[in-house]
């Protein structure tokens, strides 16, 4: 949307919200309760800033039904405020609209196949046998291997690389510093020394799939590492070849999954979480930050591992417990047997 102001009512019909309050108040802009003024909207998803409500000076706000009482000015009524709040974010984006049409600096190989619709940034490199998607946005600098297909209204944000052969699907957002289709780690050992496998596989990228910024992806030893519909990758995040992402799962940064690892559907892994190679994870398995997967999830629910900071102090005493688990285990198996006999 171009526009820089809309009615209440207006927002209230787009969103399939009820509304309480003057339908022909203005709204010009978005921002949290606590520093939203008149002509704002705002929302409260978090029951943490459920404090900040009373006090808002926004023109709206967008709440539960449960709470709508609270608030002293026009609400819109939604079960799922945050939902609103994320649809409506995008009325409001200022990021500019990139033109349609290809920069004269882009370097664009003849049997490329560019939808007129397209946009093509400045200094961008399009190999042999590209096809970009109606409505695609590729940002400056950005680099498109040979053979590479990407789908319509994709944005591909500056300076990300696709190797040869990746597929990306439909409305998807690769976000700058991303590499998809890097050489994934495939080494073999002989007396010692390490020689270099070739990776022959591609990448696949689902529909509304999101890349991090400097997010890698790796292409496959021999088969497509696979990422399904609707997967969302936070920045510095490691898929390494050959892994499988199921549709709707999510990963917050720096998690790393090593190769031919299988993640199920509608997954969510916290930050700095990691999991071993070969292994299966079942679908809805939630990760905490910092978990170490080394063997295969089979049932649904939350997994943790590690421990919680601490004051150094408890730590280096917990530390040498740690290590005197085995012996303590053994001795109480002795008892054991003692108080049996």
């Amino acid at each position: 949307m171009t526009q820089t102001s809309y009615r209440l009512q207006d927002i209230a019909d787009a969103l399939g919200a009820s509304l309480r309050g003057d339908p022909d108040t203005v709204i010009t802009g978005l921002a949290t309760l606590q520093a939203a003024g008149p002509g704002q909207i705002s929302f409260l998803a978090n029951p943490a800033y459920a404090k900040h409500l009373e006090s808002t000076r926004a023109s709206a706000v967008i709440v539960a039904p449960e709470v709508a009482d609270d608030s002293p000015t026009n609400v819109l009524l939604l079960d799922n405020p945050y939902m609103g709040y994320a649809r409506i974010s995008h009325w409001f984006d200022p990021a500019p609209v990139a033109p349609a049409g290809i920069h004269p600096s882009a370097v664009v190989d003849d049997s490329a196949r560019i939808d007129e619709t397209a946009s093509i940034g400045p200094h961008v490199v399009i190999e042999a046998d590209v096809v970009v998607g109606a409505h695609v946005v590729i940002g400056a600098g950005s680099v498109i291997g040979a053979r590479t297909t990407i789908g319509e209204h994709s944005v591909i944000r500056p300076r990300v690389t696709l190797a040869h052969d990746i597929r990306v699907g439909r409305r998807c957002h690769i976000l700058s510093g991303a590499v998809i289709g890097s050489d994934g780690f495939g080494f073999a050992n002989e007396n010692g020394s390490w020689h270099r496998i070739a990776q022959l596989g591609g990448v696949e990228l689902g529909d509304d799939v999101e890349v991090g910024a400097n997010t890698t992806i790796d292409r496959g030893a021999l088969d497509n590492t696979v990422i399904g519909n609707g997967v969302k990758l936070d920045n510095l995040i490691q898929i390494a070849h050959n892994v499988q992402i199921g549709e709707h799962s999510a990963m917050a940064a720096m998690v790393g999954i090593a190769g031919s690892t299988r993640i199920g559907r509608h997954c969510v892994f916290g930050g700095a979480s990691g999991v071993a190679g070969h292994l299966n994870i079942a679908d809805q398995v939630h990760l905490t930050g910092m978990t170490l997967v080394t063997g295969d999830i089979r049932e649904p629910g939350v997994y943790s591992s590690g421990t919680s900071a601490d004051t150094n102090r408890n730590w280096r005493r917990n530390a040498v417990r740690f290590r005197q688990l085995d012996a303590l285990a053994r001795r109480v198996r002795e008892l054991e047997k003692k108080s049996k006999g």
